[in-house]
């Protein structure tokens, strides 16, 4: 634990000094002599935490600060390099935006001179006072193109420019890179990088010494997502750790001084939890309170907005909105959202806009998405889910919704219910929430077991067991200074007006980030690969074997026969009638009984009846079985004297015994079976005498 906390005290060291480094980007003090060309690399935000759930997450940008060189003559072309990032994972998964499907070149990118609209950070200088220029945008070339040449031959290149800052009219030569074919115009200063499995590549990207002490050049590698599964141990516990290594070409072009930089720490993203699971008895209708499903976070950033609501830019998470046309653009701004530093234009200018066919370089589709699968819910059944997260304070049941904020300063942790898992986000609302035809409230008073119709709650009907149920909500509000919990509740419901009723077992509830495989979202083999249309964010599934959500108990009636015989001369008729078929339209009921025998040796095994009901194709033989217990199955054959508890598997059992001499010439008693009142239930009661019915 100390040597983790030396690592941050380090990190936080490194990160100061780097800070002061990138401050000098166009400094007005060129010093007098020249020193060799070097550059250092480092983040200079704090390093960030990965979900290990996730298969796009944003590493920590990477920061190459060079100083020194020898001048170049103004107006030759300015040399070019290729930059390729090694990550130590099994794929980067940046969005490809690429005019051509052989070339990936992706949303991640390289800037030069931290370019952020007329010097908003507080670096002074040339560079950092122009707009963002995209090497296609400028030189009106493809996007494959751009990607594969930079500033190279049959790319955007650049020469070397002679402009003056700081209104001293001084020339400083490397002050910044001209347009190789309009030398009075800047040259671009923002590069796409091609993915190629674990790798990025930035291709002929410029590279102009600063040469003057006091001056340096900055690089920023941004909006590199990568699968970060894999990184925690057996348990899902601990802390794994991304790497990237750095390599430079043509050799010794670029000496980098640490080439090895940590991109991200990755820890386990969330854990579920089922609270007050509920038991229903399968012959009564039901709709009451189920279970909570919380979702935990496992550090403060694990759920995100789509754009960061929290900075005054945008409106993430106010009353649902997600507006992304923001400027979530500043180099070096830690912004907190699933999108990373968006190319689209905003305060920039056209030639800062990166897009294609409908996807912007670092707008993610949605904020995080939480996603509850509810398996082994029976055909009929109506699993009732909360629009929005609750809290345990008040309303029906101890539940109260909680409503949406009216500040994305808020504290107020809020997600909102979705119509599907990948249904889009809009640009002024959130992803569409069912609020009118797809909205129903539970009608009844709290006392009832419903919640108060104030609670809007959504019903998902099943279809079998076979089919899971779905529900996933988006988060579009939340803090990114502590661990928060989002509560929704969850209430079940099915009728007795039918002839049948749902079957008994137990129903299970997964709980994961989304979207992920499970749903079709995508399939399980692209979701950890690169692709245009892969959506983003995406997560695996490692909700596990599921928690009990309710349970469906089986309605039974247990009878006692307290004396069979089937000992030699002697033998016991035995009749089971299911008075559910009667003239008062009860609910009928089929089922089969068991027969559980008990002597005073080696108990016999079971035996199973068949089917009493009402008369079917399934049950030909009506809704009364009798037969001989000396006989074979269901009978016990001959030499049993003892006991017998049958188990029906449907309400109001009734039975009757005759025990009798063979022939029936001497003796002849009739009795009616028992009655259990505690059913299958344990029947120890050291209060009473145990109550027994016929």
């Amino acid at each position: 634990m100390a040597d983790f906390r030396r690592w941050f005290t380090a990190l936080a060291v490194m990160a100061l000094f780097v800070g002061l480094a990138s401050a000098q980007v166009g400094s007005t003090t060129p010093g007098s002599g020249f020193s060799p060309f070097t550059c250092s690399v480092s983040n200079v935000t704090v390093t960030p935490n990965l979900r290990s759930e996730g298969l796009t997450e944003e590493t920590g940008d990477i920061v190459l600060v060079c100083t020194g060189g020898t001048p170049l003559p103004i107006g030759s072309q300015v040399p070019t390099v290729s930059i390729q990032v090694f990550y130590n994972v099994g794929a980067v998964t940046s969005r490809l935006i690429s005019s051509s499907s052989s070339v990936n070149a992706s949303e991640a990118i390289l800037l030069i001179d931290e370019p952020d609209n007329n010097g908003a950070q507080a670096e002074g200088g040339y560079g950092p006072t122009l707009p963002q220029i995209i090497c296609g945008n400028v030189a009106g070339i493809s996007t494959a193109q751009a990607a594969q040449n930079g500033a190279g031959p049959n790319g955007c290149p650049e020469s070397v420019g002679n402009s003056t800052y700081g209104g001293l009219g001084v020339p400083v030569n490397g002050s910044y890179p001209a347009n190789g074919t309009t030398p009075a115009a800047p040259g671009a200063n923002v590069f796409q990088g091609v993915v190629s499995g674990a790798s990025v590549s930035f291709n002929g990207i410029p590279v102009l010494p600063p040469v003057s002490s006091g001056l340096a050049r900055v690089y920023r590698i941004t909006n590199v997502r990568v699968a970060a599964n894999g990184f925690l141990n057996s348990f899902g516990s601990g802390v794994g750790q991304i790497n990237a290594s750095i390599s430079v070409s043509p050799a010794g072009s670029m000496p980098i001084q640490n080439p090895n930089p940590i991109v991200g720490y990755v820890n386990l993203g969330m854990k579920g939890s089922v609270a007050n699971a509920a038991n229903f008895n399968q012959c009564n209708a039901s709709t009451g309170f189920g279970s909570l499903l919380n979702f935990v976070e496992q550090f403060p950033t694990a759920f995100k907005t789509r754009v960061d609501g929290l900075r005054g830019i945008g409106g993430s998470g106010a009353n649902g909105n997600v507006n992304p046309a923001i400027g979530q653009n500043t180099p070096g701004q830690p912004y907190n959202s699933e999108s990373n530093f968006i190319m689209n234009g905003t305060n920039e200018g056209a030639n800062s806009t990166l897009s294609l066919n409908g996807f912007t370089a670092g707008l993610a589709d949605y904020g995080t998405r939480l996603k509850a699968v509810f398996t082994n819910v029976p055909a009929g059944a109506t699993v009732y889910v909360s629009t929005t997260n609750v809290t345990n304070s008040s309303g029906a049941n101890g539940i109260n919704a909680v409503a949406a904020p009216n500040s994305t300063t808020t504290a107020t942790s809020f997600a909102e219910l979705l119509i599907s898992e990948t249904a889009p986000d809009g640009t002024t609302s959130a992803a569409a929430v069912p609020v009118a035809s797809f909205t129903n409230s539970f009608i009844g008073s709290s006392s009832s077991g419903n919640p108060s119709s104030y609670l809007n709650y959504v019903a998902l009907t099943s279809q079998g067991a076979s089919t899971p149920v779905v529900a996933v909500w988006e988060v579009v509000n939340t803090q990114p200074t502590f661990i928060e919990t989002f509560t929704f509740s969850v209430f079940f419901g099915y009728s007795n007006v039918t002839s049948t009723y749902p079957p008994s077992g137990a129903s299970q509830v997964n709980l994961s980030l989304a979207p992920n495989p499970t749903n079709n979202a995508f399939s399980a083999s692209s979701g950890g690969t690169t692709a245009v249309n892969n959506l983003i964010p995406r997560f695996l599934d490692d909700s596990g074997t599921g928690s009990g959500v309710f349970t469906i108990n089986l309605c039974s009636t247990t009878l006692l026969f307290p004396y069979v015989t089937t000992l030699t001369g002697f033998t016991t008729g035995i009749s089971i009638a299911n008075t559910t078929v009667d003239p008062f339209k009860t609910v009928n009921q089929s089922g089969t009984c068991t027969f559980n025998w008990f002597n005073d040796g080696v108990n016999p095994a079971p035996t199973t009846s068949v089917i009493i009901g009402p008369v079917s194709t399934a049950n030909p033989n009506g809704p009364l079985l009798v037969f001989d217990a000396a006989g074979a199955s269901p009978g016990i054959g001959s030499g049993f004297s003892g006991f017998m508890f049958a188990v029906c598997n449907f309400q109001l059992a009734h039975g009757t015994a005759i025990v009798t001499d063979l022939g029936s010439q001497h003796i002849l008693a009739t009795y009616l079976a028992l009655v259990l009142p505690t059913g299958t239930s344990a029947r120890n009661n050291p209060s009473a005498p145990e109550q027994l019915n016929n």
